[in-house]
């Protein structure tokens, strides 16, 4: 009796868990749906900054202007940002993307550059911290649902530790949403802003539907590229320059913002991957402990039918 009570409290918690996990997956694919929502919600702004600039690239060119945020210069010192998660339960996703910035740093010292990081999430934080890196800042506590607050605050820091010429070169590592169960950690050049930095043509949104109960991601091409530039006969009332210099930074920080919120995406979609694993996981563990207690509890009752028989013939 006692190997059976053990069994119905093993069965009794792993059925807790179940419900545990099963409810971090239902708030990480709710979580997943604000996310896109609020992709969506900000688009149309992007949509026009860029269309902007891809114009005025018509009328000026960027190694013709004379602006620090396109000017290349020799690259001493590159500065990475890590973009990682504050929570685990998330599978490999802090892993990777700390992988592939350790990778990044490696390649870079190889050439004989220096590396400073700034880390975004306490796991990345946690991590470098104990290994002989150069930390400028860390950010933690930020929340799921980025907001163009917390990204306009951090890019403010960036920008001011590009300008002040400590980095030449301005790096993002983080993850790429390119699906529920499926993300890619990347890594992007935000500054200095080259004309390749404004390419965002075969653009894509992601959406979250569910179909038969279970949740998929549909894929929408977008076309963002303009027509044509401005007229040639266009009269600016400021210095296109001027105009340039006051876009440009509204730009970075879109940029900065879309790595924010496919970062939060693919940090939700791990952890909604993995928490259905393991509640799948404890319902084929449920199934093998019901087997193993109704075995156990019928090896129980067939030892007690055994015993009244044998002690019917003893007393016969």
């Amino acid at each position: 009796m006692a190997n059976l009570k053990a069994i119905r409290d093993r069965i009794k918690s792993v059925k807790n868990t179940r419900k545990i996990t099963e409810a971090m997956r239902l708030v990480a694919a709710a979580k997943v749906r604000r996310a896109q929502e609020q992709v969506l919600a900000t688009r149309p702004f992007a949509d026009r900054l860029a269309e902007v600039l891809y114009r005025l690239q018509g009328r000026l060119k960027f190694e013709d202007v004379d602006l620090e945020l396109v000017k290349t210069r020799e690259v001493k010192t590159v500065g990475l940002i890590v973009f990682s998660g504050d929570r685990g339960l998330c599978g490999a996703y802090n892993g990777n993307v700390i992988r592939r910035a350790e990778l990044r740093a490696q390649e870079l010292a190889k050439d004989g550059l220096k590396c400073e990081f700034v880390l975004l999430g306490r796991k990345a934080v946690q991590y470098f911290q104990r290994r002989q890196v150069t930390v400028e800042s860390t950010y933690t506590d930020l929340g799921q649902i980025p907001s163009a607050e917390e990204a306009d605050a951090i890019v403010d820091n960036i920008l001011g530790w590009f300008l002040s010429g400590k980095v030449d070169r301005v790096e993002l590592v983080y993850t790429k949403f390119v699906s529920l169960i499926s993300s890619k950690p990347v890594i992007q050049t935000l500054l200095p802003l080259t004309r390749q930095g404004l390419e965002v043509a075969d653009d894509e949104v992601f959406r979250l539907t569910s179909v038969d109960g279970h949740f998929q991601v549909t894929r929408d091409k977008v076309d963002v590229t303009p027509d044509g530039g401005f007229p040639r006969d266009t009269i600016f009332e400021q210095d296109p320059v001027q105009i340039l210099e006051a876009l440009l930074p509204l730009f970075i920080k879109n940029q900065f913002l879309r790595s924010l919120q496919e970062s939060a995406a693919s940090e939700l979609a791990a952890r909604m991957t993995a928490m259905s694993s393991a509640s799948d996981n404890a319902s084929q563990m449920i199934n093998t402990l019901t087997l193993s207690y109704n075995k156990a509890r019928q090896a129980a009752i067939t030892q007690e039918i055994l015993e009244v028989v044998g002690g019917a013939e003893a007393l016969g």
